[in-house]
């Protein structure tokens, strides 16, 4: 009753607001949003269009979850393309290859769903509340298969409106709008902000950096942020690359820059692709203010390795994977140098196998951080098997962390080698590791 009320209300200010746009079009305040969304389909003038489109996403926010399943529901069945619209279409263009004729066939084979979202678009805000949107579609999928289709729909606009080329980065300092700093804190997803102090650690200090990236129709929403530490070393130690009581550098002394944590902010863009060279970006922008930088590096987690570990020890009857597993459990309680030792072996092997030869269905690493830098241009370039011994990193990656290089000389080569045959670049050292494979415990080379 509660929800109907505040349906009727949102539709009300609305008639109120635009009635002489909507009322030839039968929109009453018991429509439905369903019916809604087809009297939007069927408008043809820009003010009632985006009068509805304001008014669906008002009525779009006040349904609880089970309202949201029926109406991501309504859009797979009832927008779909028409079959035998399609099969005209093809026999018509089979017959006339004309720019019409390719154009029917384009404007057949595309779900009306796509031209609905676009309509929705129009709206204030709308491109946030898309994206708002898909991530209320995203954890509704693996139940309801077939509305695959819906998000395949809400993907391929999302990735042309977010495409790198609209895409604003900008330095995120201590000075910056409390608003989006409020959100850094919330959307680090590798290394934990947990209070305004440790943001400042990370973003006052001369030898630290952060950079986000911004979308016009976003512009307080960071999409994607990158936090970075100058260094004269190479990081191996994200405890001791994130200590209160390291030392400050100067940073003009830097002479590396460590990519230390890449968080992705907005859940409705999950698998929208940015653009292969955002790392390069920040690259660019390092080098105009500190010119005498000479390595670009990361420090990043192995979010599924032990995921693949467990996968490993059951299918592939994998002992050594079933070891690590075991040591890791214990690492922080081992006292033991031996057993360190062995947990060290053991996790450079079998992390060597894991980015080397263990392939998804399309032939690329299994690892997410792996693909995102790989298909940035940089080249794994040392594997640190202690580096994250926090209970979160020994989780995920018992305790295992990598760095990724960006060698600006190779950066496009190593990015066409990846784009082209899913090859991994990677450093000698790292590949000499696949020696060390021992011969009864074979990896499984799909994951």
């Amino acid at each position: 009753m509660k929800q109907n009320q505040k349906f009727q209300a949102v539709l009300a200010g609305l008639l109120e607001r635009g009635a002489k746009w909507l009322e030839p079009f039968g929109v009453a305040e018991d429509s439905s949003l369903t019916a809604l969304c087809d009297v939007l389909l069927s408008s043809r003038g820009e003010a009632s269009g985006v009068a509805l489109a304001g008014c669906i996403l008002d009525l779009y926010r006040e349904q609880d979850n089970e309202q949201k399943l029926q109406f991501f529901l309504y859009l797979s069945e009832r927008y779909d393309p028409q079959m035998d619209r399609i099969i005209a279409a093809v026999e018509s263009y089979g017959q006339d290859k004309s720019p019409e004729a390719l154009a029917a066939l384009n404007a057949a084979v595309e779900p009306p769903r796509q031209e609905l979202l676009r309509r929705i678009n129009q709206s204030s805000g709308g491109t946030a509340a898309l994206v708002s949107m898909r991530s209320d579609l995203l954890p509704l999928l693996k139940e309801n298969p077939t509305l695959q289709r819906v998000d395949n729909d809400f993907a391929h606009l999302l990735g042309s409106w977010f495409n790198r080329g609209f895409l604003q980065m900008k330095r995120i300092s201590w000075s910056t709008p409390a608003d989006i700093l409020e959100k850094i804190i919330d959307y680090e997803a590798v290394h934990e902000i947990p209070d305004w102090n440790e943001l400042r650690r990370r973003l006052q200090p001369s030898d630290r950096r952060c950079y986000a990236f911004f979308h016009p129709a976003m512009p307080d929403e960071p999409l994607v942020f990158v936090e970075v530490a100058l260094s004269t070393t190479i990081a191996d130690d994200i405890v001791e690359l994130l200590s209160d009581n390291r030392k400050v550098l100067p940073a003009e002394s830097a002479s590396t820059a460590v990519f230390y944590s890449i968080s992705n902010c907005q859940a409705g863009l999950r698998g929208v692709s940015f653009g292969n060279f955002l790392i390069k970006q920040v690259v660019n922008d390092l080098l105009l203010d500190l010119p005498d930088l000479k390595t670009f590096i990361t420090l990043s987690p192995a979010p599924g390795f032990a995921a693949w570990l467990q996968k490993q020890s059951i299918e592939s009857n994998n002992e050594s994977a079933r070891e690590l597993l075991a040591l890791s459990c214990q690492m922080n309680s081992l006292s033991a140098e031996s057993k360190r030792l062995r947990h060290a072996q053991l996790a450079c092997a079998l992390a060597a196998q894991y980015f080397l030869l263990s392939k998804r269905i399309d032939n690329s690493p299994p690892d997410p951080v792996a693909r995102f830098h790989l298909g940035n241009g940089a080249e794994l370039y040392q594997i640190h098997p202690q580096a994250n011994i926090t209970t979160a990193g020994l989780k995920a990656s018992a305790g295992l962390m990598v760095n990724y290089q960006y060698d600006l000389t190779r950066i496009e080569e190593n990015h066409e080698a990846y784009a082209a045959k899913r090859e991994v670049r990677c450093s000698r050292a790292v590949r000499s590791l696949l020696n060390k494979k021992s011969e009864n415990n074979p990896v499984s080379e799909k994951a």
